[in-house]
């Protein structure tokens, strides 16, 4: 079971990446709704660079997620993929949770086309993903 669900959550990783590669490379489709915005206005302007170096975590998540479920070699002993998987889970809640101001469940600024993504999808997302890592790095069938 834990084989299949690091299958599942490498493959929402990869995907993520792909989007974020999409949009470094000048693609413009949901990139509106991807930022969090104060009165109207996008709250930060990501960069290519940035978003690129986004699509390379999300990437670098999804092979340690894999990695540690053995879908892929690594030269990382067990021990330092399961705890690697462990602050990945913990940082994904984190953002779940998320600031108190722009995203994540407790967020204050509402009624924009991203607050209403994160509430629907964004957050759950990182909560399902947190519980899946968590899961995989756990799972003693590994």
């Amino acid at each position: 079971m834990a084989v299949t669900i690091a299958a599942v959550v490498a493959t929402v990783f990869g995907v993520l990446s792909l989007v974020h590669v999409y949009w470094a490379l000048g693609g413009r489709t949901g990139k509106g709704a991807a930022v969090p915005q104060v009165s109207s206005r996008p709250a930060f302007v990501p960069s290519a660079f940035a978003t690129f170096f986004v699509a390379v975590g999300l990437a670098a998540c999804a092979l340690l997620v894999a990695a540690t479920a053995h879908l892929v070699v690594s030269p990382l002993s067990g021990s330092w993929l399961k705890w690697l998987c462990l602050a990945l889970a913990l940082g994904l809640l984190a953002r779940a949770v998320g600031d108190f101001r722009l995203v994540g469940f407790f967020k204050r600024i509402r009624g924009s086309a991203f607050a209403r993504l994160d509430t629907l999808l964004y957050a759950p997302l990182c909560l399902l993903l947190s519980v899946a890592v968590f899961h995989v790095a756990t799972s003693e069938a590994l």
